[in-house]
């Protein structure tokens, strides 16, 4: 039976503990892993939780990221956490301090919250990128090392810079909605084993009639 790696297996390539297959290792019930994503770091590969910043749960927001992802050492997510009242004249918190100030509490509807962070599956995230609150990254997309992606990023496009700009689509329109209705990521992996040739390659005719 092909079946591949062990998507139970913290540690799925022998002897190379950098990397983590990530949902077998997060506690944090707002933040969902799928199947076969990984987290690459030679350092403590097991603590992607560190890379997730500002995310405390009286708050309530989710980081969600598929299957089959391939996340880059030292890579954050700001979570809406971060966020601090911008309507009045200052925005430093002088409520967390209490001792008087906490007279100034915002109310929940006066802060910023831009909703979940959602990245999408077969996602690349390169060397120290920073994805900010609420973003929305689409499936297939590749996000550049260093990158601080601060607005939603489409299905198989290419971005970096600071702040993150399209540098290009991976492939025709046409091509990125035929392989947002395959799916592959979601196909049983009996079926992706037998067929890797095809999800690796470019023909999208020949990824359409995989068995």
């Amino acid at each position: 039976m092909l079946s591949g790696a062990n998507p139970s297996d913290r540690h799925p390539m022998k002897g190379f503990p950098q990397i983590c297959f990530i949902k077998n290792t997060v506690s944090n019930p707002n933040i969902i892993i799928g199947d076969y994503t990984y987290y690459d770091d030679p350092e403590d590969s097991e603590n992607f939780e560190r890379n997730v910043l500002y995310h405390f749960p009286f708050i309530g927001d989710k980081l969600i990221i598929g299957k089959f992802c391939a996340l880059a050492k030292g890579i954050k997510f700001i979570m809406n956490g971060a966020n601090h009242k911008m309507s009045g004249f200052s925005t430093y918190p002088f409520s967390i301090f209490g001792n008087g100030w906490e007279k100034v509490t915002p109310q929940p509807d006066e802060l910023p919250f831009k909703g979940d962070t959602v990245v999408g599956n077969d996602v690349w995230i390169g060397y120290e990128a920073t994805i900010m609150p609420g973003i929305q990254i689409g499936d297939g997309a590749i996000i550049a090392a260093c990158t601080v992606v601060v607005s939603d990023v489409p299905p198989y496009a290419i971005v970096g810079g600071n702040p993150a700009k399209l540098i290009r689509k991976r492939f025709a329109d046409d091509v990125i909605n035929t392989l947002l209705e395959i799916a592959w990521w979601n196909w049983d992996i009996e079926k992706i084993s037998r067929n890797l040739v095809y999800i690796v390659a470019a023909d999208i005719n020949a990824l359409k009639n995989c068995e």
